[in-house]
C-alpha cells in the first residue's frame, strides 16, 4: 500500500464514518490483501443507499485498499421478468432460470455493471467490468436441471482481477458464467462472491444484505459466531429458512482460507468502513 499522509487521510475519511483515530490503526492490517464485497438487496434499488455504497468503495481504494465487488440484483430481474410476462419460480432460493429468463437476467446484470461504474466514476474512483461478455472468469456447470440456466463455478480465472488491481482499479464483477459450450449461467451472487474470495485467499468476504447480521432468539444481533454457534442455532431453527444456505456457504468460506467472513446492513450509513476501519465492526464476523 502506497503510503498516504494523515492529511490526505482526513480528507478522504466521510465526517459521519470511522474517526481517523480508528482508521489508522487499520490502515496496514488489510495492507495488499483483497477484501470481497458482495452487494445485494436494498442498495441495489434504492439510490441513497446505493450511492453510500459506492462512495464507501471508492474511500477504500483512496486509501490504498482492495475491493472486489461481485453484485447481486434479483430485485431488479424480478421486475424486469415481470413487466416481460415470465413468472419467477424459485427452488431453495435459487430463480428457475429459463431459456427466456437468462436472456432478461443476463441483460440486466450486465446493464447494472456498468451502471457502478459510471457511479464509481463519479466519485474519481475507476472500475472495470468483468462480465460473461467482455473478461468473462467464471466457468460453470449447470446447478441441477431443474433450475434451467442456473450454474455454480467450476474454475475462477483470478489473471484478469489481478490485471484490473495491478492499475489500482476496481473490479466490478456479474454473477454470470459461462459454461464449456460459451452458454451463459446465472449464478447465485453469494456462491460466486464466495468461489471469488476463496480462490483469491481473500482477507475478508463481506456480504451486504437488508438483515442487520445473524440475530439471537431475542432479536439482538451477534457480533461473532463459528462453526458450532451457527449448527446449535439452525438446530433451534434461530437460524432457518434462506438463511440457511446464506450462513452455509459463508462458513464453507471461512473454513478455506478466508480470515473472516461479515454479514453487515447496507441500509446503515457506511457500513463497509464501520465493519473494517473500526473497533466495534458492523454486523456479524463469521469464523470457521
Amino acid at each position: 500500500m502506497s503510503k498516504i499522509t494523515e492529511e490526505e487521510i482526513k480528507k478522504i475519511l466521510p465526517i459521519n464514518g470511522p474517526s481517523f483515530e480508528e482508521v489508522k490503526n487499520y490502515l496496514d492490517k488489510y495492507n495488499d490483501e483483497y477484501i470481497v464485497i458482495k452487494c445485494g438487496g436494498s442498495v441495489l434499488i434504492d439510490q441513497n443507499l446505493f450511492n453510500n455504497f459506492v462512495n464507501d468503495i471508492s474511500i477504500l481504494n483512496k486509501l490504498g485498499f482492495i475491493p472486489v465487488i461481485i453484485h447481486g440484483g434479483g430485485k431488479r430481474i424480478s421486475n424486469k421478468l415481470n413487466e416481460a410476462g415470465i413468472k419467477s419460480d424459485f427452488i431453495n432460493g435459487l430463480r428457475v432460470t429459463d431459456a427466456k429468463s437468462i436472456i432478461v437476467v443476463e441483460e440486466v446484470l450486465n446493464e447494472f455493471n456498468i451502471e457502478i461504474l459510471d457511479a464509481l466514476k463519479k466519485n474519481d474512483c475507476d472500475g472495470q467490468g468483468i462480465t460473461n461478455k467482455q473478461n468473462n472468469i467464471l466457468l460453470v456447470k449447470q446447478e441441477n436441471q431443474d433450475l434451467g440456466f442456473v450454474g455454480f463455478p467450476k474454475e475462477v480465472d483470478l489473471s484478469i482481477i489481478e490485471q484490473i488491481v495491478s492499475k489500482k482499479k476496481v473490479p466490478v464483477i456479474a454473477p454470470l458464467g459461462l459454461d464449456e459450450n460459451n452458454q451463459v449461467f446465472n449464478i447465485n451472487a453469494d456462491t460466486a462472491a464466495g468461489a471469488i474470495a476463496k480462490k483469491l485467499n481473500a482477507r475478508r468476504l463481506i456480504i451486504i444484505s437488508d438483515v442487520e447480521g445473524v440475530l439471537d432468539n431475542d432479536k439482538k444481533l451477534i457480533s461473532e459466531i463459528n462453526t458450532n454457534k451457527i449448527n446449535e442455532l439452525i438446530k433451534k431453527e434461530i437460524i432457518s429458512g434462506g438463511m440457511i444456505p446464506k450462513i452455509n456457504n459463508c462458513l464453507d468460506v471461512a473454513n478455506n482460507g478466508v480470515k473472516g467472513v461479515c454479514i453487515i446492513d447496507g441500509r446503515l450509513k457506511h457500513s463497509v468502513l464501520f465493519e473494517l476501519l473500526s473497533d466495534k465492526g458492523s454486523g456479524t464476523l463469521i469464523r470457521s
